[in-house]
């Protein structure tokens, strides 16, 4: 097979030498190395950790994952209640509850081990630093390539002026490791990460509280999709404080003494979650020494096809910006691999969708309405209240809404949101319909079972069509 960008004989010869080096072994880099080798290329994959998976399957998407599952249950268990069944209080085995997630996780990085030697793919552990642009260090090892995927991922922001070095204050991976259930919980950052083990820890009992710096939790996502959600919890949370700020907190044996800017009260916390984002790891691998760029933030600069300015190294994930997000980087990593290949291919997806898996769950994908108003783009929005679906109400789950965004003179549609349950499933049928093109009438006229929570999509598309019969007409102008 030729391979675009220059044969063996340009590279030096290591201790180890690859068609294809892949440097960290998350989704993006475990997709990248099992692509490469699947097209025929000799591949050796680099991971720091014992274990391959990245954050993703080790301490971040899978075991939220897991443990949302179980806030889920318990939060339903207890909103029976209301409909003549009763439950007894949850008695949290905190041990049992860690090993059963651990597990989980185990066994999906196992099933990642297993398809590397069922690919033949190498496996290094180790740290990885270039030495050159064609050269890679590992331990003691030299490992050559003609090429190089750079799939890094990223790390948790830290703030100035909280004690990070107290194992009070965590950041995610330290939240799920579920060290104690602390009674009284501050969660630093209302995006999708801190809200979403918020959730974790309300369920097992914390008294929770959440800052956010912006005006609306999950900021950049619609107002009207994160509203549900803000009304629940703020029901269940202690307190929810917008435009608020971190200002100080002092360390001691009686918990940790957090100090606010504005107009909110002082307050000590047994425990504070740290969950305001996350950098890219472009600046740790010495890249400079393989003459590639790197921005003032640790992003690796790509074009459509994944190359860096050096073009027989490419970068995936969120090393390279955008949506720092699971799949998103495995898009990017089939497309990579395929250009190593190469094929002629790029990367033109028309959305990328985003999910908080919080209780009742947000999603979206395409455009959202704040994004169409900031660019001056034509749109029409089309919105199902859940209070109009039987199968909604059926789940006690009536707070939710599913929204179309449609370009007013093709009716295509351009973006879509929901916020209820399972949101994060029920996205899919529009992320295809973005990508196919579809309008409106095509999602409307589709017929969806009944009664179900998919069907509200066709619904939102009747409404957008002006055909929905399951919401009261509009009212017709006096002219008729």
């Amino acid at each position: 097979m030729s391979v675009e960008g220059g044969g063996e004989s340009e590279a030096p010869q290591g201790d180890v030498h690859a068609q294809v080096l892949v440097l960290g072994s998350g989704p993006g880099g475990y997709t990248a190395a099992f692509r490469a080798a699947d097209l025929g290329l000799d591949v050796v994959l680099v991971e720091r950790y014992p274990s391959l998976g990245g954050v993703c399957l080790n301490v971040g998407c899978i075991p939220s994952k897991a443990l949302l599952h179980v806030a889920k249950v318990i939060a339903d268990a207890q909103a029976t209640s209301e409909h003549g069944v009763s439950f007894a209080g949850p008695e949290i085995d905190l041990d049992a509850l860690r090993a059963w997630k651990d597990s989980v996780v185990k066994r999906l990085t196992g099933g990642v081990s297993g398809l590397a030697k069922a690919r033949r793919v190498q496996v290094l552990e180790g740290g990885g630093r270039f030495t050159g642009p064609h050269a890679l260090a590992v331990g003691d090892k030299t490992v050559t390539f003609d090429h190089a995927v750079v799939a890094a991922g990223s790390r948790a922001i830290e703030l100035p002026g909280i004690p990070h070095d107290d194992e009070r204050v965590m950041d995610s991976t330290d939240a799920l490791e579920l060290a104690d259930i602390p009674k009284r919980l501050l969660v630093v950052g209302g995006g999708i990460i801190g809200l979403e083990l918020a959730c974790v820890y309300d369920a097992l009992g914390s008294e929770v509280t959440v800052v956010e710096l912006a005006d609306q939790l999950i900021p950049g996502c619609d107002p009207d999709l994160v509203k549900p959600l803000h009304q629940r919890i703020a029901g269940r949370y202690a307190a929810i404080h917008l435009e608020t700020r971190v200002e100080s907190v002092k360390a001691d044996e009686k918990g940790l003494y957090v100090t606010f800017t504005g107009h909110v009260a002082d307050a000590t916390f047994e425990r504070i979650l740290v969950a305001v984002g996350r950098e890219p790891n472009g600046g740790d691998m010495g890249l400079d020494a393989a003459g590639v760029n790197v921005d003032e933030r640790g992003f690796v600069p790509v074009d459509e096809r994944g190359r860096t300015n050096v073009e027989h190294i490419h970068a995936i994930g969120d090393v390279v910006g955008g949506p720092m997000l699971a799949h998103k980087a495995t898009y990017e990593a089939r497309i990579t691999a395929e250009v190593i290949a190469g094929h002629d291919v790029i990367f033109d997806a028309r959305g990328i969708p985003a999910v908080a898996y919080t209780d009742p769950e947000v999603a979206w994908v395409g455009l959202t309405e704040l994004q169409a108003r900031e660019r001056d783009i034509a749109h029409e929005v089309a919105s199902f209240p859940w209070q109009a679906s039987g199968r909604a109400l059926s789940m006690n789950a009536g707070e939710g809404l599913t929204k179309l965004l449609i370009e007013p003179q093709t009716r295509r549609l351009i973006g879509a949101g929901i916020v209820g349950a399972n949101a994060g499933e029920l996205i899919a049928e529009t992320g295809l319909g973005l990508e196919m093109g579809a309008d409106a009438q095509d999602l409307g006229l589709t017929i969806h079972a009944h009664p179900t929570l998919s069907e509200t999509v066709a619904f939102a598309a009747e409404v957008a069509e002006g055909t929905i019969t399951d919401l009261p007409p509009k009212r017709r102008s006096p002219r008729g």
